[in-house]
């Protein structure tokens, strides 16, 4: 036999470790002579200690050896338990197979069971199948008699029954008998389709009824509602859906009433296009959709569900036929009259307080949910339409205050003024007026509209100034063949002028927003090509009458003492007085381009090589003629009230001092002066005067023209040319031939 200490190393390896713990114990607490004294008490309670340690592990082991043995006795009783059950459940199984045959009987009762129960509820039906037709009899003269919801309550109880046996057949694969079922109940479609009319009329009339008769709606919207219910619970189901379900007659309610709305107000009218007959449609269909919904939220809403949200129905319903509406008219070709009042009537009037903001429509009715009654394209679209007509209506009417002022310029009176004295016409006030009214008639519309009807007008003006000019200058073409026509051509010029002037001041103030008034340069350039047309116009006139004074100069008559210059200034001061009646912008213009016109004619004359001083006397005489002519015409317009500094007659005094000068070798000296100041002059101008001068030698001609060419001059960006307008006329060839025919 083996030792204990075998059998359990882990008891003996257990007590070593309690030994060293204890005598590691014991070093520790008596590791001082004087501890010893009381390791009698030590002793004594240690040996108590074990001694309740030992107690208490001999009551555990007990009371673990009492439960062991329980669960062994418990054991075997289950044993004993489950052996007694097999042999019960063998015992079962064989009295089972002994019955098997009695169950056999019982399948063949269950059979007859069920045919029984099927021939109760056949026989049960039985009255009900055989009283159809007599139901349907009855049925049909209730409906006739308007009795809808007795007539509906049986035809739901004669559905209910077809259904029930549908459903029975289905349930049993007997397809084939549904046919005759069906057919046995054929009137009820009959009496379904006559039910559904009467409804659909009601629901037609219902605007009207809820006025008169509303108990006649509310049993069409009770017998929808059962309908519907009925849809409700078969799909719900979903097992078997008899035919004809679902009815979806809540959904055909919609259907009639929005077709009623729409048919009534919109399908059956023929629409005038015209202005007036459309301004009487547009004011019927607002009164009548404002009426007609009033009805519907004060009487309709409280005879049907609240679910059905008539109220936003109808509203959209009105909303879209409009939107429909409104687009075929706008198929047709419309007058400006006419689309003005569309897009008056869907931008204005449709969300205004006296239609769909009515207060008795709000705030039920929300049009502004259904988004806008024309789309942004179909308003730019429809209002590009309104600016095309509106443009040719103004185009017509512009051509024709043209014609009426071309015809005035040719009256046998001047032209009216105003309170100042400054002639004009009644053509920009008309021009203005017309559009200014376009405009402000298209902002009542849209910022939009406003702006196209504003482009179009500034393109129409500027076409119109262009139409302008050209009769301005048929009518100079007029007055060149016979200058007695018209009588007061200067007038009507100047007329023009104050006209222009008036337009230029007027069009800033088209538009009503004074941070868009930006004129376009092109309108400005148009309206400055009329007046520069205007004043050349005039400037020709004048010319027309200088020419003859001074083709006679230079001439020895002339040096003598000739009051051509005189004559000049008579013919000047008449033009000036003339002039006085244009306001003064264009007064100072015409005073400035006369004194040029006449500095330059007096130029042009000075350089016909009509002339050449043959003495020095006779440069004295011309020298001193020049002056004097200068003069007077300098004081002209100075009195006139042109500044000298403005003045273009200097070069006469510049030239004159060419020609006072008396040794022409300094001749080179003085050209280069003159030439600096007057940098358009040329060679030919140059060599022109030296000429008058008559003492310039060959060699002196050759340095100055020389000297010319070394310093060619630029002409400054300011500059007023004078000298590059006149011509001078070329040089004749010597012949060496007498003049004639060659042999």
């Amino acid at each position: 036999a083996s030792s204990p200490d075998e059998e359990w190393p882990e008891a003996e390896k257990a007590e070593k470790l309690a030994r060293g713990a204890a005598l590691k114990w014991a070093s520790g607490v008596f590791y001082r002579p004087e501890k010893l004294e009381g390791l009698g008490q030590y002793r004594s309670r240690e040996t108590q200690r074990n001694s309740s340690i030992q107690s208490r592990l001999k009551s555990t082991v007990q009371s673990y050896l009492e439960g062991v043995s329980a669960g062994l006795e418990q054991l075997r009783s289950a044993v004993q338990e489950v052996q007694s059950v097999c042999q019960d459940l063998g015992a079962a199984r064989w009295a089972l197979l002994d019955s098997a045959d009695r169950f056999q009987d019982l399948q063949q009762m269950r059979v007859l069971m069920a045919e029984h129960v099927q021939l109760a509820s056949v026989v049960q039906v039985l009255p009900q199948l055989f009283s159809v037709h007599e139901v349907f009899s009855h049925t049909l003269q209730l409906l006739r008699g308007q009795h809808l919801l007795e007539a509906h309550v049986e035809v739901m109880m004669m559905e209910h029954l077809r259904d029930d046996i549908l459903s029975q057949l289905h349930l049993r694969g007997l397809s084939s008998a549904q046919a005759t079922v069906l057919s046995y109940f054929g009137g009820l479609q009959e009496l379904n389709e006559n039910l559904a009319k009467q409804l659909w009329d009601i629901v037609g009339s219902s605007l009207r009824l809820v006025r008169e008769d509303p108990v006649l709606f509310v049993t069409a919207v009770r017998i929808i509602e059962r309908e519907e219910k009925i849809d409700d619970t078969l799909l719900l189901e979903a097992t078997f859906l008899p035919p004809g379900r679902p009815k979806g007659w809540r959904q055909k309610f919609y259907h009639v009433l929005q077709e009623t709305i729409t048919g009534a107000r919109f399908h059956a009218v023929r629409v005038n296009a015209e202005g007036p007959g459309l301004a009487r449609h547009l004011a019927a269909l607002q009164k009548d959709i404002v009426s007609e919904l009033r009805v519907v939220k004060d009487l309709m809403v409280q005879c049907v569900p609240a679910h059905y949200n008539i109220l936003s129905v109808c509203a959209a319903t009105y909303h879209q036929a409009l939107t429909a509406h409104l687009q075929d008219i706008l198929r047709e070709d419309l007058d400006k009259q006419a689309l003005f009042l569309l897009l008056e009537w869907a931008l204005r009037v449709y969300h205004s307080p006296e239609m769909m903001g009515h207060p008795d429509l709000l705030p039920e009715v929300d049009v502004s949910a259904l988004g806008p009654l024309m789309s942004p394209e179909l308003v730019d679209q429809t209002e590009r339409k309104y600016v095309v007509k509106v443009k040719a209506s103004v185009l017509e009417w512009m051509q024709r205050t043209l014609e009426v002022e071309f015809k005035e310029w040719f009256r046998e009176e001047e032209p009216e003024t105003d309170h100042q004295g400054f002639f004009q016409s009644a053509l920009p006030v008309i021009v203005m007026q017309m559009l200014n009214e376009n405009i402000q008639v298209a902002s009542l519309i849209t910022d939009s509209l406003q702006q196209k009807v504003y482009n179009m007008a500034l393109e129409e003006l500027e076409a119109f100034l262009g139409r302008l000019r050209e009769a301005l200058v048929q009518c100079g073409k007029e007055h060149q063949k016979d200058r007695t026509v018209p009588k007061y051509y200067v007038s009507y010029l100047l007329a023009m002028l104050n006209n222009n002037l008036a337009l230029s001041s007027s069009v800033s103030s088209l538009h009503p927003d004074t941070a868009r008034r930006e004129v376009p340069a092109s309108l400005r350039a148009a309206l400055d090509r009329t007046q520069k047309k205007a004043c050349q116009l005039l400037l020709e006139e004048l010319l027309l009458d200088l020419q003859p004074l001074c083709l006679q100069l230079p001439s020895r008559k002339w040096l003598s003492g000739s009051q051509l210059v005189s004559g000049m200034c008579e013919v000047i001061d008449k033009y000036a007085k003339d002039f006085s009646r244009v306001r003064k912008p264009v007064f100072m213009l015409l005073l400035t381009e006369s004194e040029l016109l006449a500095a330059s004619q007096y130029l042009r004359a000075l350089m016909q090589k009509k002339m050449a001083c043959k003495s020095e006397e006779e440069r004295g005489q011309l020298c001193d003629r020049l002056l004097q002519d200068a003069t007077q015409l300098r004081e002209l317009f100075c009195g006139l009230g042109l500044d000298q500094s403005q003045q273009s007659l200097e070069a006469v005094f510049a030239l004159r001092e060419l020609i006072c000068l008396k040794d022409p070798a300094l001749l080179s000296l003085e050209v280069l002066g003159f030439i600096t100041k007057y940098p358009d002059v040329s060679d030919e101008h140059i060599s022109t005067l030296l000429d008058l001068r008559g003492d310039v030698s060959k060699e002196v001609r050759h340095m100055v023209l020389e000297m010319m060419a070394q310093h060619p001059q630029v002409l400054p960006d300011n500059y007023r040319p004078i000298f590059s307008t006149i011509l001078v006329p070329a040089p004749e060839l010597p012949f060496c031939l007498r003049k004639g025919k060659c042999a």
